[in-house]
């Protein structure tokens, strides 16, 4: 069996990133995709979907902090459809992609998320043991103390010497 998704959009608006009760960082990401086709009167005809993608750790706290509206991502996970109740006691579905990998695509100052470094992109994780909670000041400090790798160019044609690669 497979389930696997692989999108390229662009974010609707910025990041959403909560805590669970045990610390662990979840951000909320709404991604536009789109793509146009030409239709039987011969009109262009352009259509937008709306992705809701959910990211775990700290993948889901560099989405925060790096990205904002309007920034480029793909984004690789998997669907998920979880069942909840709304207020009037109605049992409601919500399916979203659960991402395992989240790479940055703007360049510096490109995205709607401000001046942050060219991140590249993080791979969400997925068996680490869950996060202590803690306060905001300790986040900061780690985050100064552990800087951000560069994992390199978004696409092979971007690393320099590529030009002449045959494929």
């Amino acid at each position: 069996m497979l389930n696997k998704v692989m999108i390229i959009g662009r974010l609707g608006r910025d990041p959403e990133l909560k805590y669970t009760p045990s610390g662990i960082p979840i951000a909320n990401l709404n991604i536009a995709t789109d793509e146009s086709y030409v239709d039987k009167d011969g009109n262009k005809v352009d259509r937008t979907e709306w992705h809701r993608v959910v990211v775990f750790q700290r993948a889901a706290e560099n989405c925060a902090n790096f990205l904002g509206k309007g920034s480029l991502v793909f984004v690789e996970g998997s669907l998920q459809t979880r069942k909840w109740q709304d207020q009037q006691g109605q049992d409601r579905y919500s399916t979203e992609i659960k991402a395992n990998r989240v790479q940055f695509l703007d360049r510096k100052g490109q995205s709607g998320g401000g001046d942050g470094p060219d991140t590249g992109g993080y791979d969400a994780p997925s068996n680490r043991p869950p996060q202590q909670q803690r306060p905001p000041q300790q986040r900061q400090q780690q985050r100064q103390q552990d800087p951000m790798e560069d994992l390199g160019p978004a696409f092979p044609s971007e690393a320099s010497g590529m030009d002449d690669v045959p494929f």
